[in-house]
């Protein structure tokens, strides 16, 4: 009851990756960043588990951006000569960097298993591997391959997402979640195909299927965003949708948001991932701070059902903010749970 659990991505440390952005340049090359790779995503899973974090992650450590990572083991893409495109419905910024598809897009070989046995083999806790939606890429790249419009290549990237994904859970991963946070920008896209994209990326997967669908990460792009912005229905649109999906588990941004949590009453019998932890700052909430957001949510999610989170990833923040918002996420995830005991 209660379990607690991460969105997906952890700081990485400074050894690692240039700190606190999203695309953060590597430090190390070669065989020298796989090692520093596998001892960092060592000290993701410690400073979870040293919190008592239940469903731990690998801090996406080995990522440098949580699209891309998947991106750079298929074929057709060209990084090297990147374009630019309006993405996220121009939501933060005018223009984002795209990678360019000018060939057969494929997956020669599983892109992550070998991560997550790894990350299988350092803990025993259940274990969480993200992997971007299928509607998220389209919303990523630009096309200049098959010219088909974006269903079709939506529906072309969930078939490589559901061979990864089997993939991933046959390796030991516990939950495969798919991260989507276009759900809340294109909400008729969503109705037309994206519900079908995703449920197609996550059929037959031997593990618990599940959504992340947040406003966005930390950054002063998207906290710039947030602060002005007035319309927090969208989720009143993809919930119910999900709700009548096949998907087990919905994560949604609650903690730094407006949303009006009684939404979460369309997920009834799904797994809730609700944020009560806010990626946008680095000011650490106290225990009773999260113990009362997850009250909050009690009035519209049963207890067996809601998993405290975060509402995003929070590689944009400091380690210490990062350890500090986990202890505050366990501590105040034992205060409710003693309440309902």
């Amino acid at each position: 009851m209660l379990q607690t659990t991460i969105a997906g991505s952890l700081p990485k440390p400074t050894w690692l990756a240039e700190p606190n952005v999203l695309y953060g340049a590597w430090r190390l090359e070669g065989d020298a960043r796989v090692e520093a790779q596998d001892d960092a995503v060592r000290l993701a899973l410690a400073m979870q588990s040293d919190a008592g974090i239940d469903i731990v992650t690998d801090g996406e450590q080995r990522r440098q951006h949580y699209i891309w990572g998947f991106l750079h083991g298929l074929t057709g893409f060209d990084f090297e000569n990147m374009g630019s495109r309006v993405s996220r419905g121009g939501r933060y910024v005018p223009q984002t960097p795209a990678p360019r598809i000018i060939g057969e897009v494929t997956r020669p070989s599983s892109v992550m298993v070998e991560a997550v046995r790894f990350a299988r083999a350092t803990t025993d806790r259940p274990l969480k591997v993200t992997l971007p939606g299928p509607m998220t890429i389209c919303d990523s790249t630009l096309d200049e391959h098959y010219r088909e419009g974006e269903e079709a290549l939506a529906l072309h990237f969930a078939s490589l997402l559901n061979a990864e994904a089997r993939e991933l859970a046959a390796a030991g991963a516990d939950v495969i979640q798919f991260d989507e946070p276009c759900f809340n920008i294109y909400v008729d896209k969503v109705a037309a195909w994206g519900i079908t994209a995703l449920e197609k990326a996550a059929e037959g997967v031997a593990a618990k299927r599940g959504v992340h669908i947040c406003y966005g990460y930390g950054t002063p792009t998207v906290l710039a965003w947030k602060t002005q912005n007035k319309d927090w229905s969208h989720y009143n649109v993809t919930l119910p949708l999900l709700g009548k999906s096949s998907i087990d588990q919905v994560s949604v941004e609650c903690a730094a948001s407006g949303v009006d949590p009684s939404v979460l009453h369309a997920l009834e019998g799904k797994d809730v991932l609700a944020g009560v932890i806010d990626v946008g700052t680095e000011v650490v909430e106290t225990p009773d701070v999260v113990a009362s957001r997850i009250r909050r949510l009690l009035d519209h999610v049963s207890p067996d059902r809601l998993q405290p989170c975060t509402d995003c990833g929070m590689v944009p923040r400091s380690r210490a903010a990062a350890s500090g918002k986990l202890r505050a996420l366990v501590a105040g995830a034992a205060l409710a749970r003693a309440e309902l005991s």
